[in-house]
Parts: structure tokens; sequence; C-alpha cells
């Protein structure tokens, strides 16, 4: 009977390799008669049956469609065929694979709808389909998955809502919606259902309402991404109680008031993106400079005010890049910004900044990118920009108040790849 069977699992294997081609037929001289099925490259058996388990020919260059007969790989717990060129729609026979666990068929050419027969396969916890062409809606037969724990649909062409029933999948830890078409809101009680999930991607999508006030709910999350949309109203206050969360995406949507004060409550948050909002309004919290795990702040291009405190820097022992430029900001550039040993990219340019460069700014020493014009600086360049022996871009634009000569010093940076000193005052 095993013979038999495992017979069977070659000749499905037989019929896929007959519908796909790849370099080097590394498939067709390797997957022969000859030698057992469970030798074969990508093939790999159970101990106890010997019936094939799992398919895993990633990367592999691999192209043609996927045919029927892989859903007479009964005993299959793993399907693996990401980053080829398969195209075409899934055959509905794989909606057989009932022992399945793990289906990836990620950065292919795969099209059609997302098939309804995927909530037959009821043990799968990883469903990932990113990066295909597929089509149409969400099925709402995914709620039946009811063991999947990460769900990638990314970069797709899908359309309409997200099913609500999606947020009632309590095993779910990862999903991953972004750059499609989605339009709708998200329930306000979607958290209550997921005590598991740790990232939330629906970035580059046309969805709208609000950010829910419930979000604060999903007491595991780490990453939030919801970046590129046309959510509306505030930032809720409950964000701040996400306190394992390492990136924040909101940026590049309709939000409007203030960052709220309780985002400083996120002491493990690494990445802070809240960029280009136009109504987005008020000083920038205080308490985001006490976030020691911060490596990126990125608030440019929305309508903040204020001034930055003189010792931001010294709670921020791994901030790599400051993106404040287009705002309304003001005040003296801190002399303290020195103390940031790990900038990489510091932006203030387009605010209404006063006072001189600091000389401070010399001491980070491991800058790439230097923009500061478009303010009311005044005074002259100081000679300790000579000493960011990193630097490849130096902006410093349009600051009628800045005099003196260029610091010879500048001209030592070997790095450099541009210099913009234009429109200034400089002799």
């Amino acid at each position: 009977m095993t013979v038999r069977n495992l017979n069977s699992d070659q000749f499905a294997l037989l019929e896929f390799k007959d519908h796909i081609a790849g370099p080097q037929n590394v498939l067709a001289n390797n997957w022969t008669a000859s030698t057992s099925v469970c030798n074969w490259i990508g093939v790999s058996c159970g101990v106890l049956h010997k019936r094939v388990i799992a398919l895993n020919l990633t990367s592999m260059n691999l192209g043609g469609i996927i045919p029927p007969q892989l859903g007479n790989l009964s005993f299959l717990l793993s399907l693996d065929l990401s980053s080829n060129h398969f195209y075409g729609h899934l055959p509905k026979e794989l909606g057989q694979l009932h022992r399945l666990w793990i289906l990836r068929l990620s950065y292919n050419r795969l099209n059609g709808e997302i098939p309804s027969w995927l909530g037959n396969l009821q043990r799968v916890r990883r469903l990932k389909m990113k990066n295909n062409n597929f089509t149409g809606t969400i099925p709402e037969t995914l709620v039946n998955m009811s063991n999947l724990e990460i769900l990638n649909l990314g970069f797709n062409q899908l359309s309409g809502q997200v099913p609500s029933s999606i947020f009632k999948i309590s095993s779910l830890k990862i999903i991953d919606l972004s750059s499609n078409s989605l339009s709708g809101s998200l329930p306000n009680d979607m958290c209550e259902h997921l005590p598991k999930l740790e990232g939330l991607h629906l970035s580059w999508n046309e969805l709208f309402g609000n950010i829910p006030f419930g979000m604060g709910k999903c007491n595991n999350l780490k990453i939030l991404s919801l970046s590129c949309n046309q959510f509306m109203g505030i930032i809720p206050r409950s964000i701040g109680n996400l306190t394992q969360l390492q990136k924040l995406y909101l940026g590049f949507n309709n939000l409007e008031g203030q960052i709220p004060e309780e985002i400083g409550n996120l002491l493990s948050l690494e990445m802070l993106s809240i960029k280009a909002i136009e109504g987005l309004t008020g000083q920038i919290p205080m308490s985001i400079f006490n976030i020691s795990s911060l490596k990126t702040i990125d608030l440019s291009n929305n309508s903040l005010s204020g001034s930055l405190p003189n010792d931001m820097c010294q709670h921020l022992p791994k901030l790599e890049v400051i993106y404040l430029s287009l705002n309304e900001l003001s005040g003296n550039i801190p002399f303290g910004m020195g103390k940031c040993n790990n900038l990489k990219n510091l932006s203030l340019s387009f605010n209404q900044f006063t006072g001189i460069i600091p000389r401070s700014i010399g001491n980070l020493t491991r800058l790439q990118e230097l923009y500061l014009g478009f303010n009311n600086l005044e005074g002259q360049i100081p000679e300790e920009i000579g000493n960011l022996l990193g630097l490849e871009m130096l902006n410093i634009v349009a600051i009628k108040g800045l005099t003196g000569q260029i610091p010879t010093s500048i001209f030592n940076i070997s790095s450099l790849k541009a210099i913009n000193l234009s429109n200034n005052s400089l002799s």
C-alpha cells in the first residue's frame, strides 16, 4: 500500500514537472523514475509512511502553470513555490490538501481571484501569496482557516473591503495586505479578537475612516503600518498602550490634531514615521525624546511648531535618522545635537530655526547627510563640519543670514558627493 501510494505521489510530481520549465533542466535531469521520489531535489518524505510531506522549490527560476495533480499529494504538509515564474490560476484541486500547514506562493505571476476553497485548508498556519497578480476581493471563507498565524496577500491587485471576519481569527500573528487597492474602514473592536497579533501591515491601500480607538488592545503588536491610505480624524491616544511596538507608520493620510503625548509610552519603539500629514499641528511631544530605543524619527512635511529641547540627544543613544524638514519649527538648533553620536541623517530644512549652526554638529562623525537649508540661521558655517569625514550630502541652501567664508575643511571630506551652499551671503 505504501509503495502504491508513493507511486501516486511520484506520478503527481512527474505531471507537475511536465507543466513547468526551468534553467539547465534541473528537475528534468533529477526527477526520474530511476531514483526514489524521496531523493528528488526539493522533495521531503515522512519517516513513518515514506510519503511526500514537503515540496520546496523556492528560487529555482521555474515557470509554468501549477497543475491540478499537485492536489493528489495527500500527505503534503508544506508547499513552497515562492520566488519563481509560475502564472495562471490556482487549481481548485489544491483545496484537497487537508493536511497542509504551510502554503507559500509569493513572488510569482499568479492571477485570478483569491479562491474561496482556501477556506477548506483549515490546518494552514502560514498563507503567503504576496507579489502576484491576484485580483478581486478577499473571500469571506478565509475565516475558516482557524489556525492561521500568517496571512500575507500584499502587493497584489485586490480590491473591495477587508472582510471583518479576518479580524476574528484569534490565532493570527501577522496580517499583511499592503500595496493593494483595498477600501472601507477598520472595525473599532478589531483587536478584541486578535490577542496574538504582532504585525499589522495595511499601508498603500485606499482605507478610510478613523484609526480604531480600540487599536490599543492589540497588546502584542510590534509593527503597525497604516501609511498611504485615507485615514482621517486624530491619532488615538490608545496607541500609547502598545508597549511592545517597535515600528509605527502613520504617514500620508488625512489625519489632524496633535501627536498624542502617550506615544512616549512606547519604550520599545525604534521607528516613528508620521510624515506628510498637513493637518497635523501642535508641538512634538517631549515624551518622544525619552524613548531610548528610537533609531528613526520622521515627522517631516507636517505643520508642527515649537522648538526642540537642547538635551534631546541625551536619551537617544541609538538615533540614526532625524527627518523634521517642511514644518514650522522654530528656536535654535539644539547645541546638544552633537551628542546623537550614531546619527547618519539630519534633515531640518524648510523650518523657521534661528541662531547659529552649532559647532557641536562636528561631533556627528557618522553623519552622511546634512540638510539645514531654508531656515533663518545666521553667522558662519562652523569649521568643525570638516570633522564629518563620512559626509556625502551637504545642503545649507537659501539662508540669507549666513555669512563668512566657506570653511576650507569641507573640501577635505573625500566622501562628499554633493555640496549645495547656494543663495547665501557667503564670501
